[in-house]
């Protein structure tokens, strides 16, 4: 089976640091980034080792120098080596794209915590990621390696990426875009020239985001700017979508005065007003938002879900409720139960009444 990210910090709860992890999946799903998050809210540094661009095992255990008190041959730590004491949590990522040399140096590093003879500090982890699929120039792993790991097949879904996405401040009409279009998000849709291929996946929305998040209209130039990153066929739907699609962001009705939108609301279709709803919820549990910011939020949010009713959206307020549940959005249930608890009467009311 594949695990998705809260499966994957439960996993990582409950792995004792004497056992590694192995987490296998396609390149640009963000395996690096949800490790790094993770374990710095925990205060713990992680050391990130590019194993697919070593050349020699020396890139990884140091260089050899003579030890003038011995007469022996020491190696020099490397630069990532932790002479503090302080546990650290080795990535090795590639891991099977690096050379069978620099492999055999990691045989010891993972079964007995040692590296050329100096041993990391109690309490170190060692996780590795690889990458799967024939399009991939791998490297065959040993099964003696292999059996050094709990291996996990990890797919973090589009409902991670977009709960993480909300609380980065990635662009809004990406976020809308990759919400109504999941395929593009890991997407294999490609357009080549002289065999290069340009696929979007998550790194690459992420590069997008961080062009186009001051444009407030995207002109022809951005467009063949963005088609670089993403390909063309992306680019061409992502464009389309953001001309039929004018929404007003989450932060923008919960944050802002919410009447300066109410007309614009009027005007949406059913399709539109449930993405506003989404992204409603999204916003709220990723929690990216002060403290100062509640109140509003809590506010506007009972005003939005009110002017629905009073305009006669109850198809929009039952798809809103509909969102109200642990699964999916337990942090949002909790905040509109206890920040926004007329909220909550209204929706028990309506709930009631079907």
């Amino acid at each position: 089976m594949t695990i998705n990210s809260k499966q994957l910090n439960y996993i990582l709860d409950n792995t004792p640091a004497t056992q590694n992890i192995m987490l296998v999946g396609k390149h640009g799903i963000g395996k690096s980034r949800i490790l790094e998050d993770y374990f710095s809210k925990k205060g713990a540094k992680v050391v990130t080792l590019f194993l697919g661009q070593m050349s020699d095992p020396g890139d990884l255990i140091g260089l050899p120098e003579k030890n003038e008190k011995t007469g022996k041959t020491d190696f020099m730590l490397p630069y990532w080596f932790p002479v503090d004491g302080e546990p650290v949590v080795l990535f090795l990522d590639e891991l099977n794209r690096a050379r069978p040399e620099v492999l055999q140096t990691i045989m010891d590093l993972t079964l007995n915590r040692k590296l050329a003879g100096k041993s990391l500090p109690n309490g170190s982890r060692i996780i590795s990621a690889v990458n799967n699929g024939n399009e991939y120039q791998l490297t065959d792993l040993d099964p003696a390696l292999v059996s050094r790991f709990n291996i996990y097949e990890f797919a973090p879904t589009v409902e991670d990426w977009l709960l993480w996405a909300q609380s980065s401040g990635i662009d809004d009409r990406i976020i809308a875009f990759i919400s109504e279009n999941p395929e593009y998000l890991d997407g294999d849709m490609s357009s080549s020239i002289d065999g290069l291929e340009r696929t979007p996946d998550r790194r690459s929305w992420e590069r997008t985001s961080a062009i186009i998040k001051n444009l407030e209209a995207l002109s022809d130039d951005a467009k063949a700017l963005v088609t670089g990153i993403i390909g063309n066929r992306a680019t061409a739907d992502f464009f389309r979508f953001v001309l039929k699609n004018d929404v007003p962001g989450a932060k923008q009705l919960l944050t802002h005065n919410f009447s300066e939108y109410e007309k614009q609301i009027l005007e949406y279709s059913i399709p539109q007003l449930t993405q506003i709803n989404v992204s409603l919820f999204r916003f709220i549990e990723s929690h990216c938002f002060n403290e100062k910011d509640e109140m509003n939020i809590a506010k506007n949010l009972f005003k939005y879900f009110d002017f629905l009713g009073k305009n006669g959206k109850s198809e929009i307020q039952s798809h809103f409720i509909g969102l109200c549940n642990a699964n999916s959005y337990p942090e949002t249930l909790v905040f509109i139960s206890t920040k926004v608890p007329d909220l909550y009467k209204n929706i028990m009311t309506f709930v009631e009444k079907l």
